[in-house]
């Protein structure tokens, strides 16, 4: 049975009151932890387009929801936390994808009875985050405080370029240029191979005799290994939770936005390891002197073909015969990792609000 909607609350100003039109709305943002809520944190001062009312907003970082759930769920947890805080709207910020029963990706879906929403962040496409979610919070808010309809509204992604647009998203919200510090025992072991292979003369010959496509195989099978290696080692492959096409296909977004996560790290990883290895070649190594003992041609341009081939070789050395610096910076690259978290959170504020 459907609950009547909840009614605005009237917040008068100190100098005696808002006319009809000039009411304070309360608006609440529950938001994940982590990226969601400094999102959250930075609309603070958000207010409607029109000037008619102003908007008093409160921040909740709290995680509300895990994909696993229905949607209605989540919009329980929000009017649970709307009533409590006596707020006229809601919003929660999640970091999760949302889809329809069609299939379709969302960007935002509504409870106009209740005044709740749900914003998907990835779904943005991570870029420019601040000012898009600050127009998409506007739309939601000022929609929910004059809802014109009873029924659920929701704002889809295009079909074609939807799913890749919410991937670029979820890609950027894992942020994987912070794998680099959990990669840094890793780049410290590739870096003391790369300096010692590059004064080598068997790795002078080898990599003089390598074409250029034997080298670009070399660099996309080192990180691959790589990446490999970090999915195993920090058990980041995601698997369904039943055998509904649903979970099936929410398990191979995940994965392949950890895959690409783990991937964009490596290579920053990679490129430093390269120019690392490049100025030290350029400060070590005299090409004339390196042709005379090795009876060979050596140009400078020589160098830089050394240092590619060292890379490839010390990236596979160094990254799989060395620990992880941080587990918790490689696990951050998986989103069923922090859907984990959000789980075990959840159940702990469950059990403690039945213990009270």
């Amino acid at each position: 049975m459907q609950t009547a909607p909840r009614p605005l609350t009237r917040y008068p100003a100190a100098d005696g009151g808002y006319p009809p039109d000039m009411e304070t709305l309360r608006v609440g943002l529950v938001a994940d932890p982590a990226k969601p809520t400094q999102i959250a944190h930075g609309h603070r001062d958000l207010d409607p387009s029109d000037g008619r009312r102003d908007w008093d907003v409160h921040v909740l970082s709290e995680p509300f929801t895990v994909a696993s759930e229905d949607v209605d769920t989540a919009f329980a947890r929000l009017t649970d936390l709307a009533r409590e805080h006596h707020w006229d709207v809601v919003v929660g910020l999640t970091e999760l994808p949302l889809r329809d029963d069609d299939g379709r990706y969302l960007q935002v879906e509504t409870d106009p009875q209740q005044r709740a929403a749900v914003l998907s962040l990835p779904a943005l496409g991570g870029v420019s985050m601040h000012s898009r979610s600050g127009r998409a919070l506007r739309d939601v808010v000022s929609g929910l405080a004059e809802p014109d309809s009873d029924s659920d509204h929701r704002v889809p992604l295009p079909r074609r370029s939807g799913r890749w647009r919410l991937l670029l998203g979820m890609v950027l919200a894992n942020r994987p240029w912070l794998l680099v510090p959990g990669l840094k025992s890793a780049l410290v072991a590739a870096l003391t191979t790369g300096a010692i292979a590059t004064i080598n003369s068997t790795v002078w010959l080898l990599a003089g005799s390598l074409s250029w496509w034997r080298l670009v195989i070399a660099t996309v099978i080192s990180i691959s290994l790589v990446v490999g290696w970090l999915v195993i080692d920090g058990r980041l492959w995601d698997r369904p939770d039943d055998d509904s096409a649903e979970a099936r296909d929410r398990s191979r977004l995940y994965n392949t936005s950890t895959l690409l996560t783990l991937t964009v790290g490596v290579v920053i990883c990679y490129v430093a390891l390269y120019v690392l290895n490049l100025a030290w070649a350029l400060f070590v190594l005299d090409p004339s002197v390196m042709g005379g003992y090795v009876r060979m041609s050596f140009g400078y341009g020589d160098l830089f073909l050394l240092s590619w081939f060292v890379a490839s070789a010390a990236t596979v050395g160094g990254a799989l015969g060395s620990g992880l610096e941080s587990d918790e910076a490689i696990r951050a690259a998986a989103y069923s990792k922090r859907e984990e978290e959000r789980r075990e959170r959840l159940a702990e504020d469950d059990d403690s609000s039945k213990g009270h």
